[in-house]
């Protein structure tokens, strides 16, 4: 997986238990782990035999099998063509013998059935060239095209299908399908692509209330159909990426995001699978965001994964939090590093071993598998 805009990537207050809706599972309950794999039941804070491990970014221009695969294809031929897609997908999580497979995909595909046309260029990431800052252009934006994003669902199907017998070791690998959160969709739309200061963002939100919402109601429609379309082929969980979030001060991520994405978590919670939430330099908003409801919260290597954890008083799963360029550190660093987050879990249900962000291209894919191998040796509980 990439960082959004490459690859991979309210205010309904979930202080108390959420109550149980007509349309939707008892969010009271966690559901029943669709596959029993060790990764979903982490999802659920139910004990398992050991930390389960997938990494962020896997699959990606670190590998030589994956660069292999880019001198044929653009980044978007690999994620709209499914054989391809899965082809990815499955050689990272098989040659890093990981504990789940997160579908090659990425964060802004959704925009291209909603009428906006966007591009990678190279050495400036994702462009879109038409950016959305009026009402009029908000309404014009379609929700009625989901099905146009139906190869991500096939490449999932494929991907399934492919690891649907258990492992040697028993084990079930888990399905990871995932979206991009309202916020971090919408800041790509208005901004033209990635940003530092979010002006154009910030400033749709605080002078043009109408046209915010109605942005925010209109990725919610459509992220909510995406991600029931991965569910129904084979997706046992699905991760929200709000890769910017951490752009947002605590007022405004309440304000202006905490319901949208609310929404968002509790309608896909109520297809039936687990939803990690992840964001980056989000330390001040965990406990915002736990608010979501989300099953499982990621955290970045900006915090301790104890502290982080020890401020949601341990209420759902964690997953996290190696800084990926440890990835470059010697053996011992990053040996030493990999057992410090584990100590941080104290060996409690319900943490998901990750790095608090993506693999960067040029990281030592031995040392990526060496990390993968010392969770598997560290976390037995």
């Amino acid at each position: 997986m990439s960082k959004p805009g490459s690859i991979e990537e309210t205010a309904v207050n979930h202080a108390s238990p959420a109550t149980k809706d007509s349309d939707s599972r008892d969010l009271t309950q966690p559901p029943e782990s669709p596959t029993g794999s060790r990764f979903v039941k982490a999802c659920l804070c139910q004990p398992v035999d050991r930390t389960p491990v997938w990494l962020l970014r896997q699959a990606g221009r670190y590998m030589p099998e994956y660069m292999t695969v880019r001198k044929h294809h653009t980044l978007l031929e690999i994620c709209r063509t499914p054989e391809i897609a899965s082809e990815v997908t499955i050689t990272a999580a098989e040659r890093l013998s990981v504990d789940a497979a997160i579908i090659f995909a990425d964060l802004l595909l959704p925009f291209t059935p909603m009428g906006v046309d966007f591009e990678f260029l190279a050495g400036e990431g994702p462009v879109v060239h038409s950016p959305i800052r009026t009402l009029e252009q908000i309404q014009a934006l379609r929700t009625d095209r989901v099905e146009d994003l139906l190869y991500v669902s096939r490449a999932i199907e494929r991907v399934a299908g492919h690891f649907s017998s258990p492992r040697p070791d028993g084990d079930q690998l888990g399905i990871i399908g995932f979206c991009g959160a309202p916020f971090t969709l919408a800041s790509y739309m208005i901004e033209g692509g990635s940003s530092r200061n979010y002006i154009e963002t910030k400033r749709m939100m605080y002078s043009d209330c109408a046209a915010w919402s109605l942005l925010m109601e209109k990725l919610v429609t459509v992220l909510v159909a995406y991600a029931a379309q991965q569910v129904e082929a084979g997706a046992d969980v699905i991760q929200v990426f709000d890769s910017w979030a951490g752009a947002l001060g605590i007022a405004d991520y309440r304000d202006y995001c905490l319901a949208p994405t609310t929404e968002l978590v509790r309608r896909i919670q109520a297809l039936g699978v687990p939803v990690i939430y992840f964001g980056v330099d989000t330390a001040s908003l965990l406990p915002s965001m736990r608010e979501t409801g989300a099953d499982v919260l990621g955290f970045d290597w900006r915090i301790s994964l104890a502290e982080g954890w020890k401020t949601l008083g341990y209420s759902c799963a964690v997953q996290g939090n190696l800084d990926p360029i440890t990835l470059f550190a010697p053996e011992d660093v990053l040996r030493s590093r990999v057992n410090e987050v584990l100590k941080d879990a104290d060996g409690r249900p319900g943490h998901i071993f990750n790095l608090g962000h993506g693999i960067v291209p040029g990281t030592p894919v031995e040392n990526v598998i060496r990390t993968v191998e010392w969770v598997k040796e560290f976390g037995v509980r």
